[in-house]
């Protein structure tokens, strides 16, 4: 089988496509390269022994996608593109808009003009905006506190009427909590540009010197230290995800919506102290104001994902925080020094 991985050269689609090459697929990666390096490929190149069919190109080109589709026979999609930005997305909601849902729009066009019609979409738990309780299961009420959040609610609901429409189509939709972690050669991993959006690279590259102080923002939430409580997954764990995806997709009958979580919450101060025995670097962190849209605790019920795809997440916290300090401190500027 022939996989599209749109968004392949960014975090979660370069560790995927890893997976997927050492399950035997066939992978074309798709990427503007706006929030990406082309060397993280080159990598994975090194760490697969082979190497990838790349091809620059944006969701929202239809020009872009029909040439792969013509040149490639692509038997179905995995699709990472898209912007991710909480913070921006308030600032920029149509430029969010614009990029997720019509990108999403194309694709789905041209994939159905070429009759591939399998699509695992990356979404996810933003989509659950703050629950009444947690953990969190699937069929729990959907909201969304920001237009990143509402970009992939807006998506699911528009794959389902694509499925409504047209029950030839394959569609899984996987809600993702929080990725973390990298490659265990720490060749690829995580390479925000300019100020990461999530907390574990704030982490690395505090302990890494890079940053004088982590900001904790608020110490005030009902969990057990005051502090935030997320569901940390290693990014290898979410990538192994997909391939089980993948390999269910063509039985479908309908839209399957399964979230990738461990199913244990950590909070923020919980991660820097297993980062700290880590990385044995000390992680200075000061306490500032709560953040507008976030909320005390967000962890997954994962017994769907389990008996669904026979998927459970296999690496701890220990792993997580491990990986990451390896890729860190081994790609301090992250893949800037190759570029």
């Amino acid at each position: 089988m022939t996989i599209l991985v749109t968004g392949g050269a960014g975090y979660i689609g370069s560790h995927t496509t890893i997976l997927l090459i050492e399950a035997g697929y066939d992978v074309i990666i798709f990427d503007n390269f706006s929030n990406a390096s082309k060397e993280s490929i080159k990598r994975v190149e090194k760490i697969v022994g082979q190497n990838i069919t790349l091809i620059e190109g944006d969701i929202r080109n239809k020009t872009d996608l029909e040439k792969v589709f013509e040149n490639y026979s692509i038997d179905a999609v995995i699709h990472f593109a898209g912007l991710k930005a909480v913070g921006e997305s308030v600032e920029k909601p149509l430029t969010y808009y614009d990029n997720n849902i019509y990108g999403t729009i194309v694709l789905c066009e041209t994939m159905a003009k070429y009759n591939c019609k399998s699509i695992v979409f990356s979404s996810s738990a933003t989509v659950y905006g703050d629950p009444h309780t947690t953990p969190i299961k699937e069929d729990f009420p959907l909201s969304a506190t920001n237009p990143y959040g509402r970009s992939k609610l807006f998506i699911e609901e528009m794959l389902r009427d694509l499925h409504l429409s047209d029950n030839t189509w394959n569609i899984v939709l996987l809600r993702y909590f929080n990725p973390v972690g990298a490659h265990s050669s720490a060749t690829i991993g995580e390479a925000p540009q300019g100020i990461p959006n999530n907390l574990m690279p704030f982490i690395a590259q505090t302990a890494v010197g890079k940053r004088a102080c982590l900001s904790v923002f608020g110490d005030d939430y009902d969990t057990h230290d005051g502090t935030g409580v997320r569901d940390y997954i290693h990014v290898m764990d979410l990538a192994d995800g997909h391939v089980k995806a993948l390999n269910i997709i063509k039985k479908l009958s309908e839209v399957m919506t399964i979230n990738l979580g461990t199913g244990v919450g950590y909070s923020v101060l919980d991660m820097v102290k297993a980062f700290e025995k880590a990385s044995k670097k000390e992680v200075p962190y000061c306490i500032a104001p709560r953040r507008a849209g976030d909320i005390a605790k967000c962890f997954a019920d994962p017994t769907y994902a389990k008996e669904i795809l026979g998927w459970e997440a296999q690496k701890g916290l220990e792993q997580m925080c491990e990986d990451s300090w390896r890729w860190q401190s081994n790609n301090p500027n992250g893949y800037k020094e190759e570029d």
